[in-house]
């Protein structure tokens, strides 16, 4: 899995226009699922991001979780983080997981992060999507495997 991680004050999704998930202070999180990932991983991840002290306690200190300051989450599915630009000029996607599986673990993902959180917003799987944020910070995390399994 890849994930980055965005503390919004709040974002929003759109198809074709219409707003299908809208989130205030939290994470937007876009999720690009890998051909060798699993649920095993998915729950080392959604742990990880739920411990994750990112947001700003009395003393404006990095020192709260989103749990702590009841944070909203939005996720977006995005296949094109496992971009491999090494060779020419055109992406290849051959790392990213199929649709199959990428709707499986995406899902799964969605379920797990319900399970710890009162609002968790998504986007389509697959449609073409438009993301709107206000970055608060700006601050931005990128999880992938170098930092989850160990």
């Amino acid at each position: 899995m890849r994930v980055v991680i965005q503390r919004v004050k709040e974002a929003k999704v759109t198809v074709d226009n219409n707003c299908i998930g809208a989130i205030g202070k939290g994470y937007l999180i876009l999720l690009g699922v890998g051909k060798e990932d699993t649920k095993e991983v998915v729950d080392k991840y959604v742990d990880k991001i739920m411990k994750l002290r990112i947001f700003s306690d009395e003393y404006g200190k990095t020192n709260l979780s989103i749990k702590d300051v009841e944070g909203e989450v939005l996720v977006v599915s995005q296949f094109t983080l496992y971009a491999d630009c090494k060779k020419g000029n055109r992406p290849s996607f051959t790392d990213a997981a199929g649709v199959e599986k990428a709707i499986e673990l995406y899902e799964y993902f969605l379920s797990s992060v319900k399970k710890q959180i009162g609002k968790v917003e998504a986007g389509q799987f697959g449609a073409d999507m438009e993301v709107s944020l206000t970055n608060d910070g700006p601050f931005t995390i990128v999880l992938d495997e170098s930092i989850i399994i160990n």
